[in-house]
C-alpha cells in the first residue's frame, strides 16, 4: 500500500515539468544575463543589472495597472511574442558586446531595457499559469523551478563561449514555449478570467517583502561566495528543503506556521555579522540570502491565495510586488554611502545593525497585525460597474465563503477546501488540485461539517444559495 501510495504521489507531480523549465529557464536566463554576469560589463556609469532592475520594476506596475485591459495576458499571443522577442535581442546585445567593444556599453543599456521588459512579462506569464492550480501545488512548483534554476546555471557556466552563447539564446525559447504549454493544458473554466474589479493597493506583504528586500540589500555586496537572491547555493538549499517539507507535509502546509520563519533567519544572519571573525561570512550571508528568498516565495504564495479568493487578475498582485526588487537595489545604495564616510568598519556595522532592528519592528509589526491565512492583509476589492452574473455570483461565493470561514474558525486548509466545494469541485478534483490523499480529505470535510453543525455537501451548499443577509449564519 505504502509503494502504491507513493507511485500515485509521483504520478501527481508529472505535469511540474512544463512549470519546472519555463520559471527556471528563466530565472537561469536573467542570472547568467545580469544578476550574475559570466561576461564583464564595459565601464559606463549606469550598471545595466540596476537598469534592468528599474525596467524590470516599471514594467511590472504598468501591466498591473493596466491588467483590466490586458489579463489575462495569455490570451494575447503578442504578449509571448513581445517577452520572447525582448529576451533574445537583450542576449543578442549581450552576445554582440563580446564581439564589438567598441559598440559594449551602449548595446548592455539597451539589452538591461529590452531585457527587464522582457523577463518581467514572462514571470506575469508564468504566474497565469500558475494561479489555476492548489496553493500546494504552487508552492511544489515554484520551489521546484527555483532549486532547477541553480543546477542550469551552474552548467551553463561551465560552457565555451559558443555554447555559452547558443545557451542565452535556448533558454528563453524553452522558458516561453513551456510557459504556453502549461496554460493550455489547464481547462478553459479554470483558466484566469478578465472580470474587472477595484481593489485596495495591497501594501502589508509588499511592504513586509520590501523591508526585507531593503535588509537583504544592505549586505548584497559583501556576501560570501554562493550567497545571494537569484540562482545561488543558498536558493538551492532553501528552495530544496522548502520543496521536500511541502511534498511530504502537504497535509499540513500552511503558510500561515511558515511566514515569521524567514524574520528569524534574517536576525540571525545580522546578528552574526559581528562573529564573522570566528564563524567566517557564509554563515550569516546564507542566512540573509535564505531569509529573503524564502520570504519572497511565502510572499508570491500569499498573492496567489489572494488572486484566487478574491478574484483579482494575478497580474495585478504580482505586478505592484515586483516593486520590492528596488528597495534592495536602495538598500545596496545605502550600504555603499555608508562605506564612503568616514566611520569605523565596526561603527558602520553597528548602524547597519540599529537600522535592521528598526526593520525587525515594522516586520513584527505587520505580522501581528495578520493572524492566519484567511486575513486579506488590508485588500479589499468592490464590485465592478457592470452587472457582469458571473462576477456577481463568484463575489457572491467569495464573500460567503469568508463569512462561513470566519464564523465556522475554520483552519487555512479548511477555508481552502470549504471555497472549492462552494464551486462544485468533486473530491476527486480537490485531492489533485491540493495534492492530498483521499482519507485526508474526507477529514478535514468531516472537521468542516462539525465546525459547521451540518450533516452533508447538500447542507453545505445550502448556505450558498441565499446572500448572507437572507440567510444568517448561526454562530456554532
Amino acid at each position: 500500500m505504502k509503494c502504491l501510495k507513493n507511485l500515485r504521489r509521483i504520478d501527481d507531480m508529472v505535469q511540474i515539468v512544463p512549470y519546472l523549465f519555463s520559471l527556471g529557464c528563466a530565472r537561469a536566463w536573467m542570472t547568467l544575463t545580469f544578476a550574475s554576469p559570466t561576461a564583464v560589463f564595459a565601464p559606463f556609469n549606469v550598471d545595466p543589472h540596476v537598469l534592468f532592475d528599474y525596467v524590470y520594476v516599471i514594467a511590472g506596475v504598468a501591466v498591473a495597472l493596466l491588467a483590466h485591459r490586458v489579463a489575462p495576458l495569455q490570451e494575447h499571443a503578442s504578449a509571448k511574442a513581445l517577452a520572447l522577442g525582448a529576451m533574445l535581442a537583450s542576449s543578442a546585445c549581450i552576445i554582440g558586446a563580446s564581439y564589438a567593444p567598441e559598440a559594449a556599453a551602449v548595446l548592455q543599456i539597451i539589452a538591461a531595457l529590452v531585457g527587464g521588459c522582457g523577463f518581467c512579462l514572462l514571470l506575469l506569464l508564468h504566474s497565469e499559469a500558475l494561479v489555476p492550480l492548489g496553493l500546494v501545488r504552487i508552492a511544489l512548483y515554484t520551489a521546484g523551478s527555483r532549486f532547477m534554476a541553480v543546477p542550469m546555471v551552474f552548467f551553463c557556466e561551465g560552457l565555451d563561449d559558443v555554447r555559452f552563447n547558443c545557451a542565452l539564446i535556448v533558454l528563453p525559447l524553452v522558458a516561453v514555449a513551456c510557459v504556453s504549454y502549461a496554460y493550455g493544458t489547464t481547462p478553459a473554466e479554470d483558466r484566469p478570467s478578465n472580470m474587472q474589479t477595484g481593489f485596495a493597493f495591497p501594501w502589508k506583504p509588499i511592504a513586509l517583502l520590501s523591508v526585507f528586500s531593503f535588509a537583504y540589500g544592505l549586505r548584497s555586496s559583501q556576501l560570501a561566495v554562493g550567497a545571494g537572491m537569484h540562482s545561488s547555493l543558498s536558493t538551492a538549499l532553501v528552495m530544496g528543503v522548502f520543496f521536500l517539507v511541502v511534498y511530504f507535509f502537504s497535509y499540513r502546509f500552511s503558510i500561515s506556521a511558515l511566514i515569521r520563519s524567514p524574520l528569524v533567519l534574517m536576525v540571525c544572519g545580522f546578528v552574526l555579522i559581528p562573529l564573522e571573525g570566528v564563524f567566517g561570512p557564509a554563515v550569516s550571508s546564507y542566512l540573509i540570502s535564505m531569509a529573503n528568498t524564502l520570504m519572497s516565495l511565502l510572499m508570491s504564495l500569499l498573492l496567489y491565495d489572494f488572486s484566487k479568493r478574491l478574484g483579482v487578475a494575478v497580474v495585478v498582485f504580482m505586478g505592484f510586488a515586483k516593486v520590492s526588487t528596488l528597495f534592495s537595489v536602495w538598500g545596496n545604495d545605502c550600504a555603499n554611502l555608508l562605506a564612503r564616510t568616514p566611520l569605523a568598519p565596526q561603527m558602520q556595522d553597528a548602524v547597519i545593525m540599529a537600522v535592521v532592528v528598526l526593520l525587525v519592528l515594522c516586520c513584527t509589526l505587520i505580522l501581528l497585525s495578520e493572524k492566519d491565512i484567511t486575513a486579506t492583509w488590508g485588500i479589499h476589492v468592490s464590485s465592478p460597474t457592470g452587472k457582469d452574473p458571473a462576477f456577481s455570483r463568484d463575489e457572491f461565493l467569495t464573500r460567503r465563503c469568508d463569512e462561513v470561514s470566519r464564523k465556522g474558525r475554520l483552519s487555512p486548509r479548511e477555508d481552502e477546501i470549504l471555497r472549492l466545494m462552494a464551486k462544485g469541485k468533486s473530491n476527486l478534483a480537490m485531492e489533485n488540485e491540493l495534492f492530498i490523499a483521499p482519507g485526508t480529505l474526507k477529514a478535514h470535510i468531516q472537521h468542516i461539517y462539525v465546525k459547521l453543525d451540518i450533516h452533508s455537501r447538500k447542507d453545505l451548499m445550502a448556505l450558498f444559495e441565499a446572500p448572507a443577509d437572507e440567510k444568517p449564519l448561526q454562530q456554532p
